[in-house]
């Protein structure tokens, strides 16, 4: 009998402690959707900003990988950690800027019109509470498995169909050794429909303007991480067996077929598309 109260005690105080922490959650996330909200709402609703936003973020999350590639030159541990060690120094300074210069081109003359226009006709709002602790997790969850089976049908037509493959997405893989930036040197029918792939995920799946701030800033980096050239002890999918990560994709490049999935898996496992050959310098 005293177990039992004992028990149903603890059960007491577990339910407080939940409960507490999902208070101080909430309040949490509505601290910080009050900040990003205040006097931000002409921006935050601007047709300009999820390119701007996006080309930003992209840029930014590639500043460390830039930063590798520079010590690279100097450091034997970084150069030991790149997955095409044998093919050569990392991408030069040049070639970076290169690569900037492209992708900017590419964004200020398509992305950013067309997105703005998408935007205008979508009318996005923005709700006076922020999202639960575990609303914004199941829906930037639910975006990425959404994100990561369309664009897994959209690459592999790129690759079956030999028309989309020469004018959209061949450019793409001038890389053979892909780096960071590289992630968005494609072509802009490419660039476009990627951003828009992943603006109509936070659509359908129905996103606080929070959860889509949040999935567009994993997306990025996630995108930026799997083109960076760096098999990192630290990297997610060391954390994560279900993503493939830069050597998963290396091999997508490398071999110009197989891994087709962005970030996860599944759905190369499942339509036998999976290659999990190494990385080889190409002949």
């Amino acid at each position: 009998m005293r177990e039992d109260v004992l028990d149903e005690d603890v059960k007491v105080v577990m339910n407080v402690q939940s409960a507490d922490y999902g208070e101080t959650c909430v309040l949490i996330l509505q601290e910080l959707w009050e900040h990003v909200r205040a006097g931000q709402e002409e921006i935050l609703l601007s047709p300009y900003l999820p390119a701007s936003y996006a080309f930003l973020a992209h840029v930014l999350f590639c500043a460390p990988f830039l930063a590798l590639d520079a010590l690279g030159s100097v450091c034997q541990k970084v150069r030991s950690w790149r997955i095409a060690a044998g093919s050569g120094p990392p991408p030069s300074l040049r070639q970076w800027l290169g690569c900037f210069w492209r992708v900017w081109y590419r964004y200020v003359t398509v992305v950013l019109p067309v997105t703005a226009m998408y935007q205008t006709l979508r009318r996005p709002t923005l709700p006076v509470l922020a999202p639960s602790c575990w609303k914004l997790f199941v829906e930037v969850f639910a975006c990425f498995l959404l994100f990561d089976m369309l664009f897994f049908i959209w690459h592999c037509s790129m690759h079956r169909v030999p028309w989309l493959y020469r004018n959209i997405h061949q450019l793409h893989h001038q890389h053979h050794s892909p780096f960071a930036l590289a992630a968005q040197d494609a072509s802009s029918a490419e660039l476009l429909s990627l951003l828009l792939l992943a603006l109509s995920c936070g659509w359908v799946v129905g996103c606080h303007p929070l959860s889509e701030i949040v999935f567009h800033l994993l997306n990025s980096w996630m995108a930026v991480e799997d083109h960076c050239g760096y098999n990192l002890p630290w990297a997610l999918h060391r954390l994560l067996p279900c993503l493939g990560g830069a050597p998963f994709h290396q091999a997508h490049h490398s071999l110009h077929s197989g891994n087709y999935a962005p970030y996860f898996t599944h759905w190369d496992h499942f339509f036998g598309t999976y290659n999990a050959r190494q990385w080889r310098t190409p002949a």
